[in-house]
């Protein structure tokens, strides 16, 4: 665990000192105070979706509506979005070292809880092509998978859903057999920017593969402006964590470390 948390501190200066890579994305436009109507039509347009709040609970899913659960994710939420600005990024890209780290239940409750900036607009992309999972967390399966969209097969209109008026998700129906021939590809990227051009959000969440199972990330890193790393505190080995991070930081800015699954102990903090 010092290991850990020593790791997190070093990625922390590290991440305040760094400045952009080279030849990453920039987005110098200036903000415009008025959404063009065709943008809002495009965004009404997309098929709404509905989920009962007791299910996204069963899922961790707690941004919904603003309250004690929801605290630590809205300060998450807070925190990225500044910073995102700050550095003139929209593309996000959440992922993990291994496995059952909490990076999709992150990705989900950060879109939610920007869903509740009526002022913004964010897409989350599910990109773990191999076990996807948002469908289940949201209860909802689409006319179409991702991948279609990303292959250009299917337009991002007839594929994705939005949830209120300001949350659109575009989801997996099932699991892909190559999903790196997928993501690697330059159909994906130009879909990415396609979506981007034609909805304007302000947020881009991409849900992707955990770094050391295969190379999914890897070949999509390059789509995004930052990435955020979901470390597990039982879990997460110090050894893999530095190599997520070394393997992220060569292909993007990282913005942070969410350590997951932490027990405070109150006793030994009295102690002390």
């Amino acid at each position: 665990m010092e290991k850990l948390q020593a790791a997190l501190d070093k990625a922390r200066k590290s991440r305040t000192e760094h400045s952009a890579l080279p030849g990453r994305r920039h987005d110098t436009r200036e903000v415009k105070a008025d959404v063009p109507d065709t943008v809002l039509a495009r965004w009404q347009a997309l098929t709404p979706f509905e989920v009962q709040e007791k299910h996204l609970v069963q899922h961790r899913i707690v941004t919904r509506l603003a309250g004690k659960a929801a605290t630590p994710f809205d300060i998450l939420r807070t925190k990225t979005l500044l910073q995102m600005r700050q550095n003139g990024w929209k593309r996000l890209a959440i992922t993990s070292p291994m496995p059952n780290s909490g990076k999709t239940t992150t990705a989900c409750n950060l879109a939610l809880g920007l869903g509740r900036q009526r002022d913004l607009r964010s897409i989350l992309l599910d990109l773990d092509l191999r076990d996807p999972s948002a469908q289940s967390f949201f209860e909802t399966t689409p006319p179409h998978g991702i991948g279609e969209v990303l292959t250009g097969a299917v337009p991002f209109e007839k594929q994705a859903l939005r949830y209120g008026d300001n949350v659109a998700v575009s989801m997996a129906q099932k699991a892909e057999t190559d999903p790196t021939r997928i993501l690697l590809s330059e159909d994906a990227t130009a879909a990415i920017d396609e979506i981007e051009a034609t909805y304007e959000p302000d947020v881009m969440i991409f849900d992707l593969p955990s770094v050391l199972v295969n190379d999914d990330t890897r070949a999509f890193l390059k789509n995004a402006d930052c990435a955020l790393i979901v470390a597990r505190a039982d879990t997460t080995q110090y050894e893999q964590f530095q190599t997520c991070r070394r393997e992220i930081e060569q292909q993007t800015n990282l913005l942070g470390v969410v350590l997951n699954a932490y027990r405070h102990d109150k006793r030994s903090s009295r102690s002390s």
